[in-house]
């Protein structure tokens, strides 16, 4: 199942999850304000990535910035208490599921997700296959 974390006012949320309807793929919206994260969620999220915190984490937000956060100078415990208690610290969208991680809204790199689909065992039966039917037929 496809996870997507958002916050309201994020147009790439928007887009990720307008992308995500148009391809008829099932997922779960968090928004991060609303359902707000906790530590070993944090820690996945973090133990997903290529680059670690610097996938997730916009050094640029308004609370690094103005409190002169060192994020660099903390234990993965501490960075992940941090952003629990200041989701806003967070690159928006961040979509996942059990295999991929995505950080922002790219179309060609947010394909993926519909390609896997398509790739895991779809064929003439599946209820997607009308949408993923091209690239079931090119996995083949």
């Amino acid at each position: 199942m496809i996870v997507i974390y958002t916050s309201p006012g994020c147009a790439s949320c928007r887009k990720a999850k307008a992308y995500l309807k148009d391809k008829g793929l099932p997922f779960i919206e968090k928004n991060i304000f609303n359902t707000l994260l906790n530590t070993d969620e944090v820690r996945y999220l973090f133990s997903r990535t290529e680059n670690g915190t610097d996938d997730l984490i916009s050094k640029r937000s308004k609370i690094i910035r103005e409190n002169n956060v060192d994020i660099e100078s903390m234990s993965l415990s501490e960075l992940c208490d941090f952003v629990v208690h200041n989701p806003s610290v967070l690159k928006r969208p961040i979509i996942i599921d059990d295999k991929n991680l995505q950080v922002g809204y790219d179309v060609e790199e947010i394909e993926i997700f519909n390609k896997l689909k398509a790739v895991s065992g779809c064929d003439k039966k599946c209820p997607h296959y009308s949408i993923c039917g091209e690239l079931c037929e090119d996995a083949a």
